[in-house]
């Protein structure tokens, strides 16, 4: 092989290598990240350590819904935490029954003991451009009720898909 083949395959090489970071770059940034769980505010849906893959692209061309378990990005930490109440909405809680613009709303992520701690709320008007969000462990789980506030869309960076790590662990989120 001549000079110039051999010049000629490794700047092929090297193209190759600057299109792949450049995908992997622009994957990380624009559509997928991890973040690692840290303690037990979304247990049992999320345990603490596992690492899950969020989507970020997801909330560009739609609105995060009921039920979507999110990242929430503050100045100090991300939180993990799941969508409760809409923008315009009106949730209350009395007891252990959760109610969204009056009607019950049936808690299938969480267990009859984590519902218990959910505490008396409300009624409280989700604002425009907001979200009532909750963890899964109530008891534990600082979250709209009690520190968080309402989560402005601005400040949900992505919608959780996949536990990735622990391997024995690998699942889609609900």
């Amino acid at each position: 092989m001549n000079k110039t083949k051999k010049k000629n395959s490794w700047i092929e090489l090297l193209k190759v290598i600057l299109i792949a970071l450049l995908i992997a770059f622009f994957l990380r940034t624009f559509v997928l990240v991890t973040s690692v769980v840290e303690g037990e505010s979304m247990a049992p849906t999320l345990e603490n350590g596992e690492i899950v893959l969020f989507n970020k692209f997801t909330y560009l061309f739609d609105d995060p819904e009921r039920g979507d378990v999110i990242i929430i990005d503050r100045p100090r930490k991300n939180y993990v935490k799941r969508v409760i109440a809409l923008p315009g909405e009106t949730v209350a809680v009395d007891g252990e029954t959760l109610y969204i613009d009056g009607k019950v709303y049936e808690q299938t992520f969480i267990t009859d003991t984590t519902r218990h701690y959910t505490g008396q709320i409300g009624p409280v008007e989700v604002p425009e451009n907001s979200y009532f969000v909750m963890g899964d462990n109530r008891q534990l789980s600082k979250d709209s009720r009690n520190g968080l506030g309402f989560i402005n869309a601005d400040n949900i960076t992505g919608k959780s898909e996949f536990v990735i790590f622990p391997l024995k662990e690998w699942s889609m989120t609900k």
